[in-house]
Formats: structure tokens, C-alpha cells, sequence
């Protein structure tokens, strides 16, 4: 069943991604209006959610944001789809780097690099980066349930170096290039809630008292790797630009937790600058309010 559901599919998705870009956002235009005004996808989610961190907004306000947000989301639905056939020079007009001297600093230093991010923006498109250094590329990510549709993410990633490695897999994967004097950078999207039987750690994420990932910075000091985080900025429809900054290339002399806390400071400056970019679909806060009493 499963080949046959991507066999049916993958002609559409392959059609989708030669279109030019004119015409893929005319479909992302239909696509908005179908699962935001029709379906009403997950509408109360974001809008519970808008409301929770920023009570102080109007109402007209949350509906400006939800709106802007549904057509980025539609937009990097199909940007996603466009990745199967673009080419670099088009990614590399499309998804650019302020900074990627700062990645090269580090890696000059023969370090290997604990890359963390949101889901804000766009992040289909870095591994685009990786044309650009000499690290391998690994992104933690989670198993798509059809295995011909993940064997066709992973080689669409593999273009360029770059790997979709899954949480099981990390660990022994980031020793394994470390025994073997590989240099990697590693993503890691440390915003989203973890289950709440794997909370070890609570902070105020916008203000709301939530579980926190706390895996990036624990191999991180494991393996001795750099800190890096990236922000993302959309320019206009289509376009991004990427900065880099280095949260520390000494993790062991941090506290416990406290990079973890940079991190999510820096991902709340970007959407408090535009909240509209961030991915509001996600049950963030569904956990907040039910941190045990030790």
C-alpha cells in the first residue's frame, strides 16, 4: 500500500517542483484557501496559541498574524516540493548566508558544530550550506511513516553532503565521525515540546512555563562540539537570508542548561520580531502548568 500511495503521488509532487516559481505560488495561493478557509487546518491551535503568548494583542492583530503565517506556511509546503528538482544556483540565489565565514572560522579549528535552530522562517533549504563548507552535513529528524517517501527525502538531502540521521541514530552516529576525525555540523530544531516522560528540564519559553529539548546541548558537551545558532529572515516571497552566531565553541564551561537558555532567548527575539514566520501549527505550549512537584 505504501508503494502504491507514493507511486500515485510522486507524479504530482514531481510536476509541482518543475513549475516555475511564478506559477508554485499561485498554487500555494489555492493551497491557502483550501487549508486555511476551507479546512480550517489546525486554525484553532494557532489562534489558541497567538492568543496565549501575546494576550496584550489585539484581536484584529492575531487574525493579521494567522493569516501572513497560513501563506508562509503553504509557501514552504511548496518550496519543500521545489527542492526535489531546483537547482543549486537557484537555492544558493533564493537561500542565502550573511556569515558562513563564521561556520568556516570553526571549522578551521578542526571543530565539529552542533547547529541549532527553529522552526521559523524557512529551514528546507540550508542544507544548501553545505556547498559552501567542508563539514558533513546531519539533520535530526523524524522517520516519514512511508519509506518510499523517506527514501526520497534523505537522497533529495543527500545532494549535498548532507544526511537525515533520526533520534536513535544520533548519538552513535556523531561518536562514530568523531572516532573517525570527520568534522560535522549538526541541526538540531530544539523548539518544539518533548514528551512530557522526557522532560527533564522546565524554563519560560515567551513568557509560559514549558518542557525543554535538551539534547543539542548535551552532545554538544559530550563531544566537545561548537554551538552555533541560525536565524533566518524573509526578505520576500521566496527569498531568505541566514545569519549565524556562535553561542560557544567551549560548551563544558557552561552550567547545565544554560546554553539551552541562549538558545531559546534567541529564538524568541526572532519571533517577537515577526511572529508571523514562526511555525504557531505545533502544539508548543501543550504541556504547560503540568511540571511535576518533586
Amino acid at each position: 500500500m505504501q508503494f502504491l500511495i507514493y507511486i500515485l503521488v510522486y507524479p504530482f509532487l514531481w510536476i509541482i517542483s518543475i513549475l516555475p516559481f511564478r506559477l508554485l505560488y499561485l498554487v500555494s495561493d489555492g493551497l491557502y484557501i483550501l487549508i486555511f478557509r476551507i479546512v480550517g487546518y489546525r486554525k484553532k491551535v494557532v489562534y489558541d496559541n497567538l492568543r496565549l503568548v501575546f494576550p496584550n494583542k489585539s484581536n484584529d492583530e492575531i487574525k493579521r498574524i494567522t493569516k501572513v503565517f497560513y501563506h508562509h506556511l503553504c509557501d514552504m509546503i511548496m518550496e519543500s516540493i521545489k527542492s526535489m528538482t531546483i537547482s543549486e544556483a537557484e537555492m544558493k540565489k533564493r537561500f542565502t548566508f550573511t556569515n558562513v565565514e563564521l561556520i568556516k572560522e570553526i571549522e578551521n579549528q578542526n571543530k565539529s558544530i552542533i547547529l541549532m535552530c527553529a522552526h521559523y522562517g524557512s529551514w528546507e533549504w540550508i542544507f544548501i550550506l553545505q556547498t559552501y563548507i567542508k563539514s558533513r552535513g546531519n539533520a535530526v529528524y523524524k522517520r516519514l511513516a512511508n519509506k518510499y517517501f523517506d527514501k526520497l527525502v534523505k537522497r533529495i538531502r543527500a545532494k549535498y553532503n548532507s544526511y537525515l540521521i533520526t533520534t536513535k541514530e544520533t548519538i552513535p552516529t556523531l561518536v562514530e565521525l568523531k572516532k573517525q576525525g570527520v568534522l560535522s555540523i549538526n541541526g538540531f530544531a530544539s523548539d518544539q515540546s518533548p514528551r512530557l516522560d522526557k522532560a527533564y528540564y522546565w524554563n519560560k519559553f515567551m513568557g509560559i512555563n514549558v518542557p525543554v529539548h535538551t539534547g543539542a546541548e548535551m552532545l554538544a558537551k559530550r563531544l566537545d562540539m561548537a554551538v552555533v545558532f541560525f536565524g533566518v529572515k524573509k526578505i520576500k516571497r521566496g527569498y531568505y537570508e541566514t545569519t549565524f552566531k556562535t553561542i560557544t565553541l567551549n560548551p563544558l564551561k557552561y552550567k547545565d542548561y544554560e546554553i539551552t537558555d541562549i538558545f531559546l532567548k534567541l529564538v524568541e527575539e526572532q519571533i517577537y520580531e515577526a511572529p508571523e514566520y514562526y511555525l504557531w501549527t505545533h502544539k508548543r505550549w501543550k504541556h504547560r502548568d503540568k511540571k511535576p512537584i518533586n
